[in-house]
């Protein structure tokens, strides 16, 4: 039977309904308190699912911790769950255009009228607890408490077979950190966020190892100083976890640069994987990979149990990093990514020198007034021959005045150019990379995620 002929019209006009629901509801979780605004605590969050009955533990999770890497290592895991047949789902943040980026089914962004159904189930219960933690004089629950509540609850809706699970901030008071995970993971840790994380890379491991759980096995990435090990390894051990590093019980064994990524093998907990193809640049996206393999190696069986050559290429090969080291335009280039720490700097470096060859590379800057800007740029320095500083749309931007007084302390003021809008940025920059003919000129835009993802609509590029 023919549908009615007015079931378009119904079916825009259902349409324009939800999009105006989630824009409302968007907009009231955006009235929280924002992600770096908040109050370390576990207690409103738990409070909330224990009301709801705790549909956190109705599935299993791996849960990924770390200071940088962490949402390329989680969409690795996931690419190969997914590729075992599994129904995933995948926590992230922050997001690059669209909160319900934070929440994936299947490896794409939840639809608009789930995450809606979830938010209803959730919201009363939040404001019961908004109301208890008021009246004790505490805060309301936070934007990212409200996201990781009906994460939660659409996983268990659904429901998924596992999660993967990525920590906002630190491990141990993460709002993500109701659950007990079998599988944690820990990529590389550096400063950042000191004002809630601490100053010294030892408290900062101890509130990430918060995530490791009894009996479970954590994977931690090599690039780790040894006091954050210890850190690791002592929790392990004070729980009853297991730990295994990269570079003792698994790791990258072959590494080549290939076109649009590089080819890799890895020696796994439990079998060797050889030539896979991974469609992202630099040694630090091999060595994700390498744990990503790990923690399913150790969710399905333990560590004991192989997978599927042909899974891991295949899970491998879909792999993608929106805002990581991404091309987003050609002639000239433009590359963006997200690093907006030092360590992550340095991936950053490294993986250009590694996988790119620029006549000329002329760098967008745009940084957080809350991070380390001068020891980004000295980092970035030897990599740029230029660079165009400005600001994001955040009100956490840093102005292009004082950006650009850092900047010229470093490169030099001949080296610098200061610009206050990034559509103008960009488009000076592109001018400067093609100086001299425009023969193998490039812009890299990077500082923050919003940077990336601001480049990343000017140019037309939204897909996540």
């Amino acid at each position: 039977m023919s549908p009615a002929p007015d079931a378009p019209l119904r079916d825009a006009a259902h349409q324009a309904a939800v999009t105006r629901r989630m824009r409302e509801v968007e907009q009231s979780i955006l009235s929280r308190a924002p992600e770096h605004d908040l109050e370390p605590s576990l207690d409103r969050i738990a409070a909330v699912m224990e009301l709801l009955g705790d549909p956190q533990r109705t599935f299993p999770v791996i849960h990924v911790t770390g200071t940088n890497g962490k949402t390329s290592t989680a969409r690795i895991i996931e690419s190969l769950l997914r590729e075992l047949g599994l129904k995933t789902g995948r926590f992230t943040s922050p997001h690059l255009h669209s909160m319900l980026e934070r929440v994936a089914i299947g490896g794409v962004p939840i639809e608009a009228e789930r995450f809606l159904d979830a938010y209803d189930e959730v919201i009363p219960f939040i404001e019961i607890v908004d109301g208890r933690s008021i009246l004790d004089g505490g805060p309301a629950m936070t934007y990212f408490e409200v996201i990781v509540a009906v994460a939660y609850a659409a996983f268990a809706d659904l429901p998924v077979d596992v999660a993967v699970v990525e920590v906002g901030m630190g491990g141990s008071w993460d709002a993500t950190n109701v659950i007990d995970a079998p599988v944690s993971v820990v990529t590389p840790i550096g400063m950042d966020h000191a004002h809630f994380l601490g100053d010294t890379i030892e408290a900062i491991a101890t509130e990430k190892a918060g995530i490791i759980k009894p009996d479970a096995i954590t994977v931690s990435g090599l690039q780790l100083e040894p006091e954050a090990y210890e850190v690791l390894r002592e929790r392990a051990e004070e729980v009853g976890a297991r730990i295994v590093l990269e570079g003792n019980e698994f790791g990258v064994s072959e590494r080549d640069v290939a076109v649009g990524g590089q080819q890799i093998s890895v020696r796994g907990l439990a079998a060797e994987y050889p030539d896979l193809y991974l469609p992202l640049h630099g040694t630090h996206q091999a060595q994700n990979a390498a744990v990503a393999i790990a923690a399913v190696e150790a969710f399905l069986g333990g560590g004991e149990q192989p997978i599927d050559i042909e899974v891991v290429r295949a899970g491998l090969a879909r792999v993608d990093s929106p805002g990581r080291l991404e091309i987003v335009r050609r002639s000239p280039t433009v590359l963006v990514d997200a690093a907006h720490n030092p360590a992550g700097a340095v991936a950053l470096v490294q993986a250009l020198e590694d996988s790119f060859t620029f006549a000329r590379l002329v760098g967008v800057i745009a940084v957080m007034k809350d991070k380390d800007a001068a020891e980004m740029l000295e980092i970035l320095e030897p990599a740029l021959d230029e660079v165009v500083v400005t600001r994001t749309t955040s009100p956490r931007a840093m102005s292009p005045r004082k950006l650009g007084e850092i900047a010229a302390e470093i490169f030099g003021d001949h080296r610098v150019t200061v610009v206050d809008e990034l559509p103008d940025a960009l488009d000076q920059a592109a001018g400067l990379a093609d100086a001299g003919g425009g023969v193998g000129g490039g812009v890299l835009a990077t500082g923050s995620v919003v940077t990336a993802a601001e480049v990343r609509m000017l140019l037309g590029t939204t897909n996540v």
